[in-house]
Order: C-alpha cells, then structure tokens, then sequence
C-alpha cells in the first residue's frame, strides 16, 4: 500500500480538494487497494471542519465526491506514516519540515513541482479563484499519480 498525505495551511481548500481529486483519479485507475490518500493542514484552525464551501462546489461541479473530509492538523507521526507528503505551497513544505523536526527529504515535496509551473498552488481561502486551484491541483495529481505508478506500483 502506497500511502499519499496532501497538506496545505487549513485542511479546508487545497489539501482536501487534492484528497478528492487523487481519490477520484485512483478509483478510475482501479487502484484504491494499492494506494491511500489523505489529506492535513500545518495549522489547527479547521480541525474537525469540513472543506470550504468553495472547495465543496468547485468539487461538485466536476463531480468529485467529498463526503467525509474533515480538518485534521499534520503530526510528526505523519511522516512515518506517509510515503508520499505533498504541500501545496513553499511555507507548507517549511512547515512540514518544522513539524517533523527533519531536513528536506525526498518523500516531502511541493504538487507543482511535478509540473511544468514550478511555483506554489494559490490559497483560494485569499484569492477567492477555485477554479485556478482546481485546474493546478488536478494537473499535479495526475502527474503524482504517473510518478507513484512508476516508482511503487
């Protein structure tokens, strides 16, 4: 079993939009046994919340399931847990780094530096533009997901 923790600030836009969309593409994939996926915040503001109401309809919109996602924040013990942890933006991955007490290492790593834009997924809790989140968050995944179908599956 592959095990994938997507994390941004709150838990309630990017990372849980991200667990979404994964779980959407390991299903069509027919790869829910093989791989895991959550999602966590660095903070503790939105424990036990659901996603943004943004986040819920952009999600709706292409039909991606969100039922069950709730806040949690990252813990130390994610980093064992997890083989893949992808943060949404560079304080993300400063935090992780922070929480986890380690140097960088290489299970740690930003979604779109997967991609062609090198550069961090937008809050849409600050900019108020899902749909730009969506897109930059669906083209990582599937880049993720080609990644891990290499390297672990």
């Amino acid at each position: 079993m592959v095990n994938v923790l997507f994390v941004c600030l709150g838990n309630i836009c990017r990372s849980p939009m991200a667990e979404a969309l994964f779980k959407d593409m390991v299903a069509k994939e027919g790869l829910e046994k093989e791989i895991f996926v959550d999602s966590a915040g660095t903070s503790n503001w939105h424990i036990g919340a659901p996603p943004h109401k943004g986040t819920l309809k952009k999600l709706g919109e292409y039909g991606i399931d969100a039922k069950g996602l709730k806040g949690r924040q990252f813990t130390k013990e994610d980093f064992e847990s997890f083989d893949y942890i992808v943060g949404m933006d560079a304080s993300n991955i400063r935090n992780i780094y922070t929480i986890t007490g380690m140097p960088k290492h290489p299970k740690i790593i930003r979604l779109l530096d997967l991609t062609s834009h090198k550069n961090d997924v937008p809050d849409p809790y600050y900019t108020g533009d899902f749909q730009e989140t969506y897109d930059l968050v669906q083209e990582g995944c599937k880049v993720l997901l080609d990644k891990i179908k290499k390297e672990a599956l």
